[in-house]
């Protein structure tokens, strides 16, 4: 009898504490609710769920906060695209402001026979690590070549072939993986004017004749290309581009520009349409660029 009259009373008690907590709970969530504006879930359907962090947040629905609190452009989702843009701005009632694709670039044209002066490396086979150790490579500027960038894309988009980094353009959304994975910074994030843009094969500013002693595809520096073509502007013996001058549909100058280097470090990239391949004849492309000039060493310290 004892021991009905103690489960009994201890039912009671729980019963009477989940009453009292259930009554607490439900006052909390009317006292402390806050209203989540529907747009933000709306905006969250429509993106694509990649989560890739191109747009600059940790996901896409934290994106599509930033669309409706913050006012945050619509056209930042590089996975989706312009259909995706357009749906933003229904959804928040803006006009779709058409932007560039940004797609990633490798400002390096060295595959492994190309490089000079390298020593056996038997560390950790990463780039970050390889980075932080002298002797490596001849060049302190070039790609390493272990495969950071291809291991960080969700895509598949990258691969390193013959020592080199190499964007698979066809695969790329411009999610920017591979850029922020690349210690030497050689990898960055471009806008394209066209499905396939000229650029600058290159990121070693040493003079001439310390870039033939480590690269045997290393710019030096010439001038060729500024002679040829005013949007080129050669700078610490590097030429760069002018992109905001740049042309898809006027590019003579710079094809003859691309002709006349020596060192053939002005190529072009992305995917060639038909009117890009009759634009440049027969000239053969290689698959690296360098639009943003942001050397080796710049964010990485590392000895040697």
């Amino acid at each position: 009898m004892i021991i009905w009259v103690t489960i009994g009373l201890s039912a009671a008690a729980m019963g009477t504490l989940a009453v009292f907590f259930t009554s607490v709970l439900g006052w909390a969530n009317r006292a402390f609710h806050v209203p989540v504006d529907p747009r933000i879930e709306a905006c969250a359907e429509a993106l694509p769920g990649a989560n890739c962090g191109g747009c600059g947040f940790v996901g896409c629905r934290e994106y599509a906060a930033a669309v409706v609190c913050d006012a945050e452009p619509v056209d930042r989702c590089v996975v989706g695209g312009q259909s995706c843009t357009e749906a933003l701005a229904a959804i928040m009632g803006v006009d779709p402001t058409p932007s560039l694709p940004y797609r990633p670039v490798v400002h390096c044209g060295a595959h492994t026979a190309d490089r000079l002066l390298r020593a056996p490396y038997h560390g950790e086979p990463t780039c970050a690590a390889a980075n932080l150790v002298t002797g490596v490579q001849g060049c302190t500027y070039g790609c390493l070549g272990f495969g950071d960038c291809q291991r960080a894309c969700p895509f598949d988009a990258i691969h390193v072939i013959d020592g080199l980094a190499t964007v698979d353009y066809t695969r790329c959304v411009g999610c920017g993986a591979c850029a922020r994975a690349c210690p030497r910074n050689i990898i960055t994030m471009a806008p394209f004017k066209a499905e396939r843009i000229l650029a600058v094969a290159c990121s070693n500013k040493d003079s001439g004749k310390d870039v033939r002693r480590v690269c045997e595809v290393g710019c030096i520096g010439c001038k060729a290309c500024q002679r040829a073509c005013s949007l080129f502007t050669v700078q610490d013996n590097l030429p760069s581009i002018d992109y905001d001058a740049y042309c898809p549909d006027d590019l003579g100058d710079a094809i003859r520009a691309m002709e006349k280097c020596p060192r053939h470090c002005i190529v072009a990239v992305g995917k060639p349409s038909a009117k890009d391949l009759a634009a440049l004849g027969d000239e053969q492309l290689p698959d690296v660029v360098a639009p943003d000039f942001k050397t080796t060493v710049d964010d990485t310290e590392w000895r040697g």
